[in-house]
């Protein structure tokens, strides 16, 4: 029997997970992401008539709106269960305007978390499009044509070729550049710290640390030891004196837990604790939502939708966790009311924090049928959550106040005596955070550790001096942002969503704005801030962090309803076009401009000036095209220009005989022969290895490992650019059983493990391969 309604998602995986718990009277169909946009290859707005937006099928998804539209015919109801959010509705009007003629039967429904309840009450308790919502996902997307579409173009023009702007990728690049100039502007200042070590009638012995001196605070800062000369008199004047215990101060500390994850605070937990970037995190998230196959059970959805800023969870929820830390941690674990947390200011209460669906589905219970990454994330999320709802931890602290002639020692000490929700989960923190403001962090800071309990010391008790321990220091400069700090700046001052922050760091990325080394600390390149300052120049709103954080209310006006989007788009481009045309005419244009320097060409004797390429500045000959000597340069402390000689490497040119020269591309280091330009002959760095295999198209060449500007290692054939065969599995020097094409290759993945097959996709053959 022909199923009588109709259900569209985005997804195959969600689908798949709906049809499980929907039945035979509904059919579930994906629309695979958006099928409607703004065309690539225009502005696709029309400013003029209230910024009417030229939305159109996108290429390649005509099938699938043509698949859509034969399911929806005869369709009693059609339920659009895209994801609950301003995106996700913008995928449902625009499906709806497509699919449903009449739409009196088409229904949007919102589907918190991918369970049979939830699903079933959604489907029974359908609701209307949401107009505001989808002006609001409307007006977003066309401040983001305008500004990409058209200041992009200006870089082009002045810098060069494939660079963008965003509107909130630009402000986030601006606040790498401004951390990155801090960095560099700081001056490191010498400071010293002097350490008692102490003993009384009890033991242990124990460190006092000296934090007044003559009346006043020390501080890194305000009132510092600012040399050994200076410690040495204050040890002097201490020489011979009494050390006695004045103030003790004890007292039970509580530290609570973290709410549920809502997303900002996922990505940046996952940064600190996993290394993952924010597009990773986002996307195992999406594949724990949608659903897993979980064996037997067939596919299951195992965490909350994972875009929302609400820490609410719902009472089922809520009454099952609670059940589940009596019965797994005991009562004393168990607080007598549930945990409740605040929200920021203006979020809607929409949707749920993130959490498991059910605490029936334990991360080790589902671990055999999870990615690595996926059980990963999967517990960051359980532990979390289990341990919000958990009673605080409790320390006993203990301090004492010892006063010596003009100088006041302290020494404190805390010791864990309930563990609480710390047995599950301890929220983790940014690597050198409490350095932000250039103060130093001494790991030797009895403040900053748990040291455990001071001896059973009283007021007046009589101490003998052990030991002096005086050390130096310097202040630290404040800490490159990394993908957690980041995120976590940008959430803090409102600027943009977190459900964009990691497609914005995957674009400064991908730009070549920012680079990142292994600890995932983000630095600003040259060309980050060469395309900052020339923004910041011409369009200060675009690049001023409160006027980008005023448009994200703008836009949360625009859902609630308060707001017309087109009042709202008026408002932002009257100035914002006025700033175009004045940079169109008046923006620097650094394709053309060359610097000056006493740098003398070595071929043709002219000085050399200073240009700006696809790798930033450089030396070259202004007599170019008739000279083209380039040399690669770098500045020193004071900003002087030394030029980066070529090493010559241990090898000699197969073309010419010359001395081949390591030098930098835009593809990082290669060799090249020190007779360019008369010779042009390149070789990699790295010496590809030769597989032994024939090229399958050219039938000349041989297949040689390779790495790509990424480091991803690929198969080409070693006549390029010639022929330029190239594949990224492995090729093997057998040839295919069905279609006799020359090669197979090796494919390995965790669900199907290692296949040969032919290298050819329209032949489709595979073979698993048994190892012993």
């Amino acid at each position: 029997m022909a199923a009588k309604n109709l259900v569209i998602v985005e997804s195959p995986a969600k689908a798949k997970t709906l049809g499980k718990y929907l039945g035979k009277d509904f059919q579930v169909k994906a629309s695979v992401g958006h099928i409607v946009d703004l065309p690539k290859s225009k502005l696709g707005v029309d400013v003029k008539n209230d910024f009417a937006p030229d939305f159109h099928v996108i290429q390649g998804k005509k099938k699938v709106v043509d698949e859509l539209k034969k399911a929806a015919k005869g369709k009693e109801n059609i339920y659009l269960a895209s994801d609950p959010d301003r995106e996700g509705e913008a995928i449902a009007w625009h499906i709806a305007d497509q699919v449903g003629k009449s739409r009196k039967r088409v229904h949007r429904v919102l589907i918190n978390e991918i369970t049979k309840k939830a699903v079933q009450e959604a489907i029974a308790n359908p609701q209307e499009l949401d107009r505001n919502k989808f002006d609001a996902q409307v007006a977003r997307r066309i401040l983001d044509r305008l500004v990409g579409y058209q200041i992009s173009p200006l870089l082009w023009k002045k810098v060069r070729r494939g660079l963008s702007a965003g509107r909130v990728q630009s402000v986030a690049v601006r606040l790498v550049c401004e951390r990155e100039r801090e960095i560099r502007a700081f001056e490191a200042q010498e400071y010293w710290s002097l350490t008692a070590l102490l003993e009384g009638q009890v033991p242990p012995a124990f460190r006092a640390r000296l934090t007044q001196w003559q009346g006043q605070k020390i501080d890194p800062k305000k009132f510092r030891l600012e040399n050994d000369t200076r410690v040495q008199e204050i040890i002097r004047s201490l020489d011979g004196a009494s050390w006695v215990i004045g103030e003790v101060e004890k007292k039970e500390r509580r530290r609570y837990p973290a709410p549920p994850f809502v997303t900002s605070k996922l990505q940046q937990e996952a940064a600190r604790k996993l290394g993952f970037q924010p597009r990773r995190t986002m996307q195992i998230a999406q594949h724990l939502y949608e659903g897993v196959e979980l064996g037997a059970e067939g596919s299951v959805g195992l965490i909350t939708y994972m875009r929302t800023d609400s820490t609410r969870v719902s009472n089922d929820a809520l009454s099952a966790v609670r059940g589940f830390v009596e019965s797994q941690y005991g009562k004393n674990y168990l607080p007598d009311r549930p945990n409740t947390y605040r929200s920021k200011r203006g979020v809607q209460d929409a949707h749920e924090a993130i959490r498991p669906t059910s605490l029936e589905y334990s991360p080790q219970r589902v671990r055999r049928y999870l990615r690595r990454d996926a059980f990963q994330l999967y517990s960051l999320i359980w532990d979390r959550f289990v341990a919000s709802q958990m009673l605080p931890a409790l320390f006993d602290q203990t301090s004492f106040e010892i006063p010596v002639r003009e100088a006041v020692f302290r020494a404190t000490g805390q010791q864990l005596k309930f563990d609480g929700f710390m047995k599950v989960y301890i929220e983790g923190r940014d690597e050198r955070a409490a350095q932000a403001n250039g103060e130093d962090i001494d790991e030797d800071d009895e403040d900053s550790k748990n040291e455990g309990l001071l001896p059973d010391l009283q007021k007046g008790d009589a101490l003998e001096l052990l030991s002096m321990d005086p050390r130096q220091h310097f202040t630290q400069p404040p800490p490159r942002y990394t993908h957690a700090s980041l995120i976590k700046e940008l959430d803090e001052k409102g600027i943009g969503r977190p459900s964009t922050y990691a497609t914005i760091i995957s674009n400064i990325l991908d730009r070549e704005y920012v680079q990142q080394d292994e600890r995932q600390s983000l630095a600003a390149t040259d060309l980050g801030f060469l395309v900052t300052d020339l923004l910041v120049e011409s369009f200060p709103d675009i690049l001023n962090v409160e006027f980008t954080a005023g448009m994200e209310d703008e836009l949360d006006k625009i859902e609630e309803g308060k707001e017309k989007w087109t009042k709202a788009m008026k408002r932002f481009y009257t100035p914002f076009s006025r700033d175009l045309k004045k940079a169109e005419k008046e923006m620097r244009d650094v394709k053309r401009q060359e610097v000056p320097t006493d740098i003398a060409c070595e071929k043709c004797g002219a000085l050399m000036v200073i240009k700006w390429g696809r790798n930033g500045e450089f030396l070259a000959c202004p007599q170019y095209p008739e000279c083209k000597s380039t040399k690669n340069f770098k500045r020193d402390e004071n900003g002087t220009i030394e030029v980066v000689a070529e090493a010559e490497v241990n090898e000699t040119c197969e073309q010419c005989g010359r001395p081949m020269l390591l030098r930098w591309g835009k593809f990082g280091r290669f060799l090249g022969c020190s007779g360019y330009p008369e010779c042009k002959n390149i070789q990699p760095l790295e010496k590809p290895v030769d597989l032994g295999v024939k090229c399958p198209e050219c039938k000349e060449g041989n297949l040689k490992e390779r790495k790509s500007r990424w480091g991803k290692v690929f198969y080409g054939c070693d006549r390029y650019p010639e022929c330029k065969f190239a594949c990224w599995d492995k090729p093997l020097p057998t040839p295919c059983p069905d279609c006799a094409s020359p090669i197979l290759v090796e494919k390995i993945t965790k669900r199907a493990g290692k296949t040969h097959r032919c290298y050819k996709k329209e032949c489709g053959y595979s073979i698993s391969v048994v190892e012993h």
